[in-house]
Protein backbone atom coordinates (compact mmCIF):
# COMPACT_ATOMS: atom_id res chain seq x y z
CA UNK A 1 0.00 0.00 0.00
CA UNK A 2 1.51 3.46 -1.04
CA UNK A 3 2.17 5.87 1.71
CA UNK A 4 -1.00 7.86 2.50
CA UNK A 5 -0.20 11.66 3.35
CA UNK A 6 -2.43 14.78 4.38
CA UNK A 7 -3.40 17.15 2.00
CA UNK A 8 -0.75 19.99 1.85
CA UNK A 9 -1.21 22.63 4.31
CA UNK A 10 -2.89 25.77 1.51
CA UNK A 11 -5.58 22.89 1.20
CA UNK A 12 -6.37 22.82 5.15
CA UNK A 13 -9.25 25.08 7.00
CA UNK A 14 -8.38 26.61 9.78
CA UNK A 15 -10.71 24.93 12.05
CA UNK A 16 -13.57 22.10 11.79
CA UNK A 17 -16.49 21.71 13.63
CA UNK A 18 -19.75 19.51 13.19
CA UNK A 19 -23.16 20.57 12.40
CA UNK A 20 -26.24 20.00 14.58
CA UNK A 21 -27.17 17.07 13.17
CA UNK A 22 -23.36 15.26 13.47
CA UNK A 23 -22.82 16.71 16.39
CA UNK A 24 -25.90 14.80 17.83
CA UNK A 25 -24.64 11.47 15.96
CA UNK A 26 -21.31 11.89 17.06
CA UNK A 27 -22.43 11.62 20.56
CA UNK A 28 -24.41 8.69 19.93
CA UNK A 29 -21.90 6.97 19.20
CA UNK A 30 -19.61 8.11 21.61
CA UNK A 31 -22.46 6.99 23.96
CA UNK A 32 -22.35 3.33 22.10
CA UNK A 33 -18.90 2.50 24.38
CA UNK A 34 -18.16 1.73 27.78
CA UNK A 35 -16.93 4.38 29.85
CA UNK A 36 -12.40 4.68 29.39
CA UNK A 37 -12.78 3.05 26.05
CA UNK A 38 -14.49 5.65 23.79
CA UNK A 39 -11.59 6.47 21.73
CA UNK A 40 -13.12 3.66 19.92
CA UNK A 41 -15.66 5.83 18.27
CA UNK A 42 -13.02 7.61 16.07
CA UNK A 43 -13.74 5.51 13.05
CA UNK A 44 -17.53 6.56 13.17
CA UNK A 45 -16.64 9.59 13.94
CA UNK A 46 -14.32 10.35 11.06
CA UNK A 47 -16.88 9.16 8.65
CA UNK A 48 -19.51 11.74 9.77
CA UNK A 49 -16.55 13.89 9.20
CA UNK A 50 -16.23 13.14 5.98
CA UNK A 51 -19.52 12.70 4.99
CA UNK A 52 -19.98 16.39 6.22
CA UNK A 53 -16.78 17.93 4.34
CA UNK A 54 -16.18 15.33 1.80
CA UNK A 55 -12.89 14.58 2.67
CA UNK A 56 -10.72 14.11 5.94
CA UNK A 57 -9.21 17.48 7.02
CA UNK A 58 -6.28 18.31 9.75
CA UNK A 59 -8.33 19.83 11.74
CA UNK A 60 -11.32 17.28 12.18
CA UNK A 61 -8.64 14.98 12.71
CA UNK A 62 -7.46 17.13 15.53
CA UNK A 63 -11.24 18.32 16.92
CA UNK A 64 -12.07 14.24 17.03
CA UNK A 65 -9.05 13.11 19.11
CA UNK A 66 -9.96 16.18 21.67
CA UNK A 67 -13.63 14.79 21.90
CA UNK A 68 -12.33 11.38 22.49
CA UNK A 69 -9.33 12.91 25.05
CA UNK A 70 -6.60 10.70 22.70
CA UNK A 71 -3.44 12.12 21.15
CA UNK A 72 -3.22 13.50 18.02
CA UNK A 73 -0.65 11.02 16.45
CA UNK A 74 -3.52 7.94 17.49
CA UNK A 75 -6.35 10.04 15.43
CA UNK A 76 -3.88 10.29 12.43
CA UNK A 77 -2.38 6.82 12.68
CA UNK A 78 -6.06 5.87 11.97
CA UNK A 79 -7.33 8.52 9.45
CA UNK A 80 -4.57 8.01 7.45
CA UNK A 81 -4.27 3.55 7.23
CA UNK A 82 -7.87 2.95 6.50
CA UNK A 83 -8.26 4.00 2.60
CA UNK A 84 -11.79 4.67 3.31
CA UNK A 85 -10.68 8.07 4.58
CA UNK A 86 -10.06 10.91 1.97
CA UNK A 87 -7.12 12.95 2.92
CA UNK A 88 -7.18 15.32 -0.24
CA UNK A 89 -10.22 17.35 -1.44
CA UNK A 90 -12.83 15.10 -4.06
CA UNK A 91 -15.08 15.92 -6.52
CA UNK A 92 -17.86 18.34 -4.37
CA UNK A 93 -20.74 16.38 -6.60
CA UNK A 94 -19.22 13.13 -7.01
CA UNK A 95 -15.83 11.18 -6.18
CA UNK A 96 -16.07 7.97 -8.32
CA UNK A 97 -14.35 4.68 -7.09
CA UNK A 98 -13.48 2.03 -9.99
CA UNK A 99 -13.28 -1.36 -8.70
CA UNK A 100 -9.90 -2.60 -10.25
CA UNK A 101 -9.85 -6.39 -8.94
CA UNK A 102 -9.55 -9.43 -11.08
CA UNK A 103 -13.01 -10.02 -11.74
CA UNK A 104 -13.43 -6.22 -12.55
CA UNK A 105 -10.76 -6.25 -14.66
CA UNK A 106 -11.57 -8.77 -16.77
CA UNK A 107 -15.09 -7.44 -17.40
CA UNK A 108 -14.15 -4.07 -18.62
CA UNK A 109 -13.00 -2.12 -15.86
CA UNK A 110 -9.96 -0.60 -17.16
CA UNK A 111 -12.00 0.93 -19.70
CA UNK A 112 -14.11 2.36 -16.99
CA UNK A 113 -10.75 3.98 -15.89
CA UNK A 114 -9.68 5.27 -19.44
CA UNK A 115 -13.45 6.98 -19.32
CA UNK A 116 -12.72 8.31 -15.67
CA UNK A 117 -8.93 10.22 -17.21
CA UNK A 118 -10.98 11.53 -20.22
CA UNK A 119 -13.79 13.05 -18.52
CA UNK A 120 -12.31 14.06 -14.70
CA UNK A 121 -8.70 14.18 -15.11
CA UNK A 122 -5.73 12.15 -15.92
CA UNK A 123 -4.44 11.06 -12.53
CA UNK A 124 -6.58 9.74 -9.55
CA UNK A 125 -7.07 11.99 -6.31
CA UNK A 126 -7.01 15.13 -8.96
CA UNK A 127 -10.52 16.97 -9.59
CA UNK A 128 -11.70 18.23 -13.21
CA UNK A 129 -11.69 22.25 -13.75
CA UNK A 130 -15.04 22.93 -11.91
CA UNK A 131 -13.78 20.75 -8.39
CA UNK A 132 -17.15 18.86 -9.15
CA UNK A 133 -15.80 15.45 -10.12
CA UNK A 134 -12.72 13.02 -8.74
CA UNK A 135 -11.77 9.56 -9.38
CA UNK A 136 -9.47 6.34 -8.18
CA UNK A 137 -9.27 2.77 -8.59
CA UNK A 138 -9.53 0.75 -5.74
CA UNK A 139 -9.92 -2.98 -4.60
CA UNK A 140 -13.03 -4.86 -4.66
CA UNK A 141 -16.35 -3.48 -3.86
CA UNK A 142 -18.40 -6.85 -3.13
CA UNK A 143 -20.09 -7.35 -5.86
CA UNK A 144 -18.63 -9.58 -8.39
CA UNK A 145 -21.30 -11.43 -9.76
CA UNK A 146 -22.25 -8.41 -11.58
CA UNK A 147 -18.46 -7.07 -12.53
CA UNK A 148 -17.86 -4.23 -13.55
CA UNK A 149 -18.49 -1.57 -10.96
CA UNK A 150 -17.87 1.38 -9.56
CA UNK A 151 -19.13 3.01 -6.19
CA UNK A 152 -19.98 6.65 -5.66
CA UNK A 153 -20.45 7.63 -2.04
CA UNK A 154 -22.43 4.78 -0.25
CA UNK A 155 -23.65 3.97 -3.65
CA UNK A 156 -23.17 1.25 -6.00
CA UNK A 157 -23.40 1.37 -9.64
CA UNK A 158 -23.20 -2.82 -11.50
CA UNK A 159 -22.96 -4.11 -14.72
CA UNK A 160 -21.75 -0.77 -16.24
CA UNK A 161 -20.27 -0.33 -19.82
CA UNK A 162 -18.47 2.79 -20.93
CA UNK A 163 -21.01 4.39 -22.20
CA UNK A 164 -23.44 3.79 -19.14
CA UNK A 165 -20.66 5.32 -17.16
CA UNK A 166 -20.42 8.48 -19.33
CA UNK A 167 -24.14 8.95 -18.96
CA UNK A 168 -24.29 8.41 -14.96
CA UNK A 169 -21.12 11.03 -14.98
CA UNK A 170 -22.66 13.43 -16.89
CA UNK A 171 -25.28 13.03 -14.18
CA UNK A 172 -23.69 13.89 -10.93
CA UNK A 173 -21.84 16.70 -12.76
CA UNK A 174 -25.16 18.32 -13.71
CA UNK A 175 -26.30 17.46 -9.97
CA UNK A 176 -28.85 15.14 -10.96
CA UNK A 177 -26.99 11.58 -9.25
CA UNK A 178 -29.88 11.61 -7.35
CA UNK A 179 -32.12 10.49 -10.52
CA UNK A 180 -29.84 7.64 -11.28
CA UNK A 181 -30.65 4.43 -9.70
CA UNK A 182 -27.67 2.34 -7.63
CA UNK A 183 -27.33 -1.41 -8.16
CA UNK A 184 -27.26 -3.39 -11.75
CA UNK A 185 -27.51 -0.84 -14.85
CA UNK A 186 -28.63 -3.70 -17.09
CA UNK A 187 -32.00 -4.53 -16.06
CA UNK A 188 -30.98 -7.12 -13.86
CA UNK A 189 -32.08 -7.07 -10.62
CA UNK A 190 -29.87 -7.77 -7.76
CA UNK A 191 -27.27 -10.68 -8.61
CA UNK A 192 -29.88 -12.73 -10.44
CA UNK A 193 -28.79 -14.83 -13.68
CA UNK A 194 -29.09 -12.30 -16.52
CA UNK A 195 -32.10 -14.19 -18.08
CA UNK A 196 -33.75 -13.98 -15.17
CA UNK A 197 -35.12 -16.07 -12.65
CA UNK A 198 -34.85 -19.82 -12.94
CA UNK A 199 -35.90 -21.12 -9.45
CA UNK A 200 -37.56 -19.83 -6.38
CA UNK A 201 -40.12 -17.78 -8.91
CA UNK A 202 -42.72 -17.95 -6.30
CA UNK A 203 -42.71 -17.87 -2.68
CA UNK A 204 -45.96 -20.27 -2.32
CA UNK A 205 -43.01 -22.60 -1.88
CA UNK A 206 -40.68 -20.89 1.24
CA UNK A 207 -44.07 -19.07 3.06
CA UNK A 208 -45.61 -20.63 6.04
CA UNK A 209 -48.47 -19.07 5.61
CA UNK A 210 -48.93 -20.70 2.06
CA UNK A 211 -48.09 -23.94 3.28
CA UNK A 212 -50.56 -23.76 6.46
CA UNK A 213 -53.41 -22.69 3.80
CA UNK A 214 -52.52 -25.28 1.92
CA UNK A 215 -52.32 -27.90 4.51
CA UNK A 216 -55.75 -26.77 5.76
CA UNK A 217 -56.81 -27.30 1.83
CA UNK A 218 -55.33 -31.11 1.78
CA UNK A 219 -57.52 -31.99 5.32
CA UNK A 220 -60.50 -30.50 4.29
CA UNK A 221 -60.58 -32.28 0.49
CA UNK A 222 -59.78 -35.61 2.16
CA UNK A 223 -62.76 -34.95 4.81
CA UNK A 224 -65.39 -34.64 1.94
CA UNK A 225 -66.82 -37.77 -0.05
CA UNK A 226 -65.85 -39.12 -3.03
CA UNK A 227 -67.36 -37.95 -6.09
CA UNK A 228 -69.59 -40.20 -7.88
CA UNK A 229 -67.79 -40.52 -11.05
CA UNK A 230 -64.26 -41.46 -8.82
CA UNK A 231 -66.20 -43.96 -7.13
CA UNK A 232 -67.32 -45.60 -10.30
CA UNK A 233 -64.07 -45.48 -11.77
CA UNK A 234 -62.79 -48.62 -13.20
CA UNK A 235 -60.55 -50.83 -10.42
CA UNK A 236 -57.27 -50.56 -12.44
CA UNK A 237 -57.11 -46.72 -11.70
CA UNK A 238 -58.72 -47.60 -7.51
CA UNK A 239 -55.59 -49.80 -7.70
CA UNK A 240 -53.70 -47.30 -9.24
CA UNK A 241 -54.45 -44.18 -6.79
CA UNK A 242 -54.36 -47.18 -3.86
CA UNK A 243 -50.26 -46.96 -2.92
CA UNK A 244 -47.26 -44.78 -3.86
CA UNK A 245 -46.20 -45.92 -7.52
CA UNK A 246 -42.59 -47.54 -7.50
CA UNK A 247 -39.52 -45.60 -9.32
CA UNK A 248 -39.00 -46.66 -13.02
CA UNK A 249 -36.09 -47.98 -14.02
CA UNK A 250 -36.39 -47.77 -17.57
CA UNK A 251 -33.84 -45.79 -18.18
CA UNK A 252 -31.37 -47.85 -16.45
CA UNK A 253 -29.18 -49.52 -18.69
CA UNK A 254 -28.86 -53.39 -18.55
CA UNK A 255 -25.31 -54.43 -19.16
CA UNK A 256 -23.26 -57.17 -18.05
CA UNK A 257 -20.91 -55.26 -15.47
CA UNK A 258 -21.45 -56.54 -11.87
CA UNK A 259 -22.23 -52.67 -10.95
CA UNK A 260 -25.61 -53.22 -12.21
CA UNK A 261 -25.98 -56.28 -10.92
CA UNK A 262 -29.14 -55.80 -8.44
CA UNK A 263 -27.90 -58.70 -6.47
CA UNK A 264 -24.70 -55.89 -5.82
CA UNK A 265 -26.95 -53.41 -4.34
CA UNK A 266 -26.57 -52.00 -0.85
CA UNK A 267 -28.93 -52.74 0.75
CA UNK A 268 -30.18 -55.75 -1.81
CA UNK A 269 -34.04 -55.81 -2.71
CA UNK A 270 -33.61 -59.19 -3.92
CA UNK A 271 -32.28 -61.45 -1.71
CA UNK A 272 -30.13 -64.35 -3.61
CA UNK A 273 -27.92 -67.06 -2.94
CA UNK A 274 -24.25 -66.50 -1.83
CA UNK A 275 -22.99 -68.24 -4.65
CA UNK A 276 -25.04 -66.30 -7.47
CA UNK A 277 -23.09 -62.91 -5.41
CA UNK A 278 -20.50 -64.57 -5.78
CA UNK A 279 -21.06 -65.23 -9.61
CA UNK A 280 -21.73 -61.59 -9.77
CA UNK A 281 -18.65 -60.47 -8.34
CA UNK A 282 -15.71 -59.36 -9.76
CA UNK A 283 -13.28 -62.67 -9.81
CA UNK A 284 -9.69 -61.90 -8.68
CA UNK A 285 -6.95 -62.44 -11.55
CA UNK A 286 -6.01 -66.02 -11.83
CA UNK A 287 -2.68 -66.98 -9.80
CA UNK A 288 0.20 -67.58 -12.52
CA UNK A 289 3.39 -68.64 -10.89
CA UNK A 290 5.18 -67.89 -14.08
CA UNK A 291 4.29 -64.24 -14.15
CA UNK A 292 4.58 -63.66 -9.98
CA UNK A 293 8.34 -65.05 -10.38
CA UNK A 294 9.06 -62.17 -13.07
CA UNK A 295 11.10 -58.80 -12.17
CA UNK A 296 11.66 -56.13 -14.16
CA UNK A 297 15.58 -55.60 -14.17
CA UNK A 298 15.27 -51.45 -13.86
CA UNK A 299 13.80 -52.51 -10.84
CA UNK A 300 15.28 -55.38 -8.98
CA UNK A 301 18.33 -55.46 -11.18
CA UNK A 302 18.35 -59.20 -11.14
CA UNK A 303 20.24 -61.57 -13.70
CA UNK A 304 17.67 -64.66 -13.21
CA UNK A 305 14.89 -65.60 -12.03
CA UNK A 306 13.91 -65.43 -8.00
CA UNK A 307 12.68 -69.12 -7.90
CA UNK A 308 14.26 -72.41 -8.47
CA UNK A 309 17.07 -74.40 -5.99
CA UNK A 310 19.63 -71.06 -4.70
CA UNK A 311 22.94 -72.73 -4.63
CA UNK A 312 24.75 -72.09 -1.56
CA UNK A 313 27.53 -73.63 -1.91
CA UNK A 314 31.28 -71.79 -1.25
CA UNK A 315 34.06 -71.88 -3.43
CA UNK A 316 36.93 -74.37 -2.21
CA UNK A 317 39.05 -71.68 -1.31
CA UNK A 318 36.39 -69.34 0.43
CA UNK A 319 37.16 -68.84 4.35
CA UNK A 320 35.29 -71.09 6.48
CA UNK A 321 34.23 -70.04 10.43
CA UNK A 322 34.92 -72.60 12.93
CA UNK A 323 31.27 -73.24 13.78
CA UNK A 324 30.65 -73.87 9.86
CA UNK A 325 29.00 -77.52 9.93
CA UNK A 326 31.81 -79.95 8.65
CA UNK A 327 34.31 -78.17 10.10
CA UNK A 328 36.78 -79.43 12.57
CA UNK A 329 36.90 -77.96 15.90
CA UNK A 330 40.08 -77.33 18.36
CA UNK A 331 43.22 -76.77 17.65
CA UNK A 332 43.38 -79.08 13.94
CA UNK A 333 40.24 -76.50 13.00
CA UNK A 334 42.22 -73.50 14.27
CA UNK A 335 45.08 -74.47 11.98
CA UNK A 336 43.11 -75.40 9.29
CA UNK A 337 41.48 -72.14 9.61
CA UNK A 338 44.62 -70.03 9.70
CA UNK A 339 46.45 -71.62 6.82
CA UNK A 340 43.40 -70.42 4.69
CA UNK A 341 43.14 -67.27 6.06
CA UNK A 342 46.58 -66.38 5.25
CA UNK A 343 46.84 -68.52 1.99
CA UNK A 344 48.12 -66.59 -1.02
CA UNK A 345 45.41 -65.42 -3.33
CA UNK A 346 46.74 -67.23 -6.60
CA UNK A 347 47.37 -70.62 -4.39
CA UNK A 348 43.67 -71.36 -3.67
CA UNK A 349 42.59 -73.52 -7.18
CA UNK A 350 38.79 -75.25 -7.62
CA UNK A 351 38.87 -78.57 -8.86
CA UNK A 352 38.55 -77.29 -12.55
CA UNK A 353 40.50 -74.54 -12.20
CA UNK A 354 40.56 -73.71 -15.73
CA UNK A 355 36.35 -74.04 -16.92
CA UNK A 356 35.04 -73.03 -13.44
CA UNK A 357 32.96 -75.25 -11.19
CA UNK A 358 30.44 -76.66 -12.91
CA UNK A 359 28.45 -77.69 -9.91
CA UNK A 360 28.29 -74.53 -8.15
CA UNK A 361 28.04 -72.29 -11.91
CA UNK A 362 31.01 -70.19 -10.60
CA UNK A 363 33.72 -68.62 -12.72
CA UNK A 364 37.20 -69.91 -12.27
CA UNK A 365 39.52 -68.55 -10.03
CA UNK A 366 42.68 -68.29 -12.68
CA UNK A 367 40.03 -66.58 -14.91
CA UNK A 368 41.72 -63.54 -16.64
CA UNK A 369 38.72 -61.16 -15.17
CA UNK A 370 39.69 -62.61 -11.93
CA UNK A 371 40.78 -58.74 -9.58
CA UNK A 372 43.92 -59.22 -8.95
CA UNK A 373 45.00 -59.68 -5.40
CA UNK A 374 47.53 -59.14 -2.51
CA UNK A 375 48.74 -60.43 0.23
CA UNK A 376 47.41 -59.11 3.71
CA UNK A 377 48.77 -56.17 4.44
CA UNK A 378 49.69 -55.44 7.99
CA UNK A 379 46.78 -52.70 7.77
CA UNK A 380 43.95 -54.36 7.09
CA UNK A 381 40.78 -51.66 5.28
CA UNK A 382 37.57 -52.70 7.15
CA UNK A 383 35.44 -53.40 3.93
CA UNK A 384 32.25 -54.11 5.50
CA UNK A 385 31.82 -50.26 5.65
CA UNK A 386 31.22 -50.78 1.99
CA UNK A 387 27.04 -51.12 2.16
CA UNK A 388 26.44 -54.95 1.16
CA UNK A 389 29.90 -56.25 2.30
CA UNK A 390 29.10 -58.38 5.74
CA UNK A 391 31.30 -60.48 8.01
CA UNK A 392 31.24 -63.57 5.68
CA UNK A 393 31.68 -61.59 2.18
CA UNK A 394 34.70 -59.92 4.00
CA UNK A 395 36.02 -62.98 5.19
CA UNK A 396 35.19 -64.38 1.07
CA UNK A 397 37.40 -61.35 -0.19
CA UNK A 398 39.96 -61.76 2.12
CA UNK A 399 40.57 -65.31 0.63
CA UNK A 400 40.58 -63.75 -2.77
CA UNK A 401 43.48 -61.39 -1.91
CA UNK A 402 40.94 -58.31 -1.55
CA UNK A 403 42.15 -56.22 1.64
CA UNK A 404 41.55 -52.31 0.84
CA UNK A 405 39.40 -50.05 -0.47
CA UNK A 406 42.09 -49.14 -3.24
CA UNK A 407 41.32 -52.49 -4.50
CA UNK A 408 37.96 -52.32 -4.73
CA UNK A 409 37.83 -48.97 -6.24
CA UNK A 410 40.11 -50.54 -9.26
CA UNK A 411 37.93 -52.84 -10.80
CA UNK A 412 37.00 -52.63 -14.19
CA UNK A 413 33.19 -53.88 -15.82
CA UNK A 414 34.76 -57.44 -16.32
CA UNK A 415 36.06 -58.05 -12.94
CA UNK A 416 32.67 -56.54 -11.03
CA UNK A 417 30.77 -59.44 -12.91
CA UNK A 418 33.43 -62.21 -12.26
CA UNK A 419 33.24 -61.14 -8.35
CA UNK A 420 29.32 -61.31 -9.11
CA UNK A 421 29.30 -64.45 -10.15
CA UNK A 422 31.75 -65.72 -7.75
CA UNK A 423 29.83 -64.51 -4.47
CA UNK A 424 26.81 -64.88 -5.83
CA UNK A 425 25.42 -61.74 -5.69
CA UNK A 426 23.73 -60.91 -8.78
CA UNK A 427 23.57 -57.51 -8.93
CA UNK A 428 24.45 -56.19 -5.90
CA UNK A 429 27.48 -54.63 -6.69
CA UNK A 430 26.31 -52.50 -9.60
CA UNK A 431 22.92 -51.76 -7.79
CA UNK A 432 24.99 -50.28 -4.32
CA UNK A 433 27.91 -49.21 -6.28
CA UNK A 434 30.49 -50.89 -4.18
CA UNK A 435 32.95 -48.72 -6.82
CA UNK A 436 32.34 -45.39 -5.57
CA UNK A 437 31.68 -46.38 -2.57
CA UNK A 438 35.25 -47.74 -2.10
CA UNK A 439 36.56 -44.82 -3.83
CA UNK A 440 35.14 -42.22 -0.68
CA UNK A 441 36.16 -44.29 1.63
CA UNK A 442 39.91 -44.56 0.22
CA UNK A 443 40.04 -40.99 -0.17
CA UNK A 444 39.02 -39.84 3.06
CA UNK A 445 37.52 -42.75 5.24
CA UNK A 446 33.93 -41.97 6.66
CA UNK A 447 34.14 -38.59 6.62
CA UNK A 448 34.82 -38.29 2.79
CA UNK A 449 31.74 -41.00 2.43
CA UNK A 450 29.42 -38.85 4.19
CA UNK A 451 30.39 -35.93 1.98
CA UNK A 452 29.48 -38.09 -0.70
CA UNK A 453 26.39 -39.86 -0.04
CA UNK A 454 25.16 -37.90 2.82
CA UNK A 455 24.97 -40.49 6.00
CA UNK A 456 27.31 -42.70 7.41
CA UNK A 457 28.18 -46.24 5.95
CA UNK A 458 26.51 -49.07 7.01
Amino acid sequence: MSVRRLAEASLQPVSFAFNRANAAAAKQWINKYPKGREQSAIIPLLMLAQEQEGWVTKAAIETISDMLGMPYIRGLEVATFYTQYQLNPVGTRAHIQVCGTTPCMLRGSEALMDLCRSKIHHDQFHTNDKGTLSWEEVECLGACVNAPMVMIFKDTFEDLTPERLAEIIDLYDAGKGASVTPGPQNGRITSEPITGLTTLKSEKAILKTTGDRDAKAAAKAAREPAPAAIVAAPAALAEASAGPVAPSKASKPKTDAPETSPALETPSPAKVAPETEKAASVRAPRHSAANANKAAPEVEKVLKQRSGPIVKAEPAAAFKAPEAKGTQLGAAGKTAAAKTTNAKPTSAKPTNAKTGNAKTGKPSLEDKNRPAGIARPALVDDLKLISGVGPKIEGILHSLGIFTYAQVASWKKAEREWVDGYLSFHGRIEREDWVKQAKALAKGGVAEYIRVFGKKPV
